[in-house]
């Protein structure tokens, strides 16, 4: 079950952030040198918590599986109930993806989707001018 909600953590953080895989150069944080120091001094409080303190050392029983105890713990006789509930997510948002994707972001993705003007039933934006598109010079004579 983690597996699965990391991988939607995972798309919805792909899908909404600002800046993918660090496209556009910015700085995300406002105040850098007090997120420095403060990141600083709570690594070394809790390294030292982790260097000075004592661990109990408490061995399990031989016979003891740990996660098998734990989901028994805390899902009880519902194991199975939670576990299809997962697979039947995990179905439903491929099922989204694979429905929603045959659309582009401007119409079917197989027809050549344009994007639309910036007034009302105008050229699209984005797209160049006409007579721009051929990359040569085009001169306009005015004939009087």
């Amino acid at each position: 079950m983690m597996a699965v909600e990391m991988m939607v953590m995972a798309l919805f953080m792909v899908m909404f952030m600002m800046n993918p895989a660090g496209l556009n150069p910015m700085m995300m944080v406002h105040q850098h040198r007090l997120s420095i120091i403060a990141g600083a001094v709570a690594f070394f409080i809790l390294a030292a918590m982790a260097l000075f303190s004592s661990f109990p050392a408490d061995p399990l029983p031989a016979g003891l599986d740990p996660v098998r105890s734990l989901g028994h713990e805390m899902l009880g006789d519902s194991m199975l109930i939670f576990e299809s509930a997962g697979i039947v997510l995990l179905a439903t948002m491929i099922g989204v993806v694979v429905l929603s994707s045959h659309r582009g972001r401007y119409g079917a993705a197989e027809e050549g989707s344009v994007p639309p003007g910036l007034e009302p039933g105008g050229d699209p934006a984005g797209q160049p001018e006409k007579g721009e598109s051929e990359g040569g010079h085009e001169h306009h004579h005015h004939h009087h």
